[in-house]
């Protein structure tokens, strides 16, 4: 009924935006592909991080660095670690 991959749910939690303090220590972005980051790698992405809560299939999922907030799924941070 109107929920698009979980995110529309009154019961969602908030997305991590970009501007939020932790944000920007660890360089995060919602598209992997715009970060200016020098340690980005292409391919790194939230959702296959070993830090990443949810699905890899998921749009969002929570994050060990981003407690009670969801990253997105395609988004990436400096603290990217290869999922094993």
């Amino acid at each position: 009924s109107g929920v698009m991959g979980g995110l529309t749910a009154a019961h969602a939690a908030d997305m991590v935006k970009e501007d939020d303090d932790q944000a920007k220590k660890l360089a995060y972005v919602a598209d992997a592909t715009k970060t200016k980051n020098t340690k980005y790698v292409a391919g790194q992405v939230c959702s296959n991080c070993a830090l990443y809560q949810g699905k890899a299939a998921d749009a969002a999922g929570g994050c060990a660095f981003f407690p009670g907030k969801h990253v997105a799924g395609k988004g990436w941070c400096s603290s990217y670690v290869k999922k094993a």
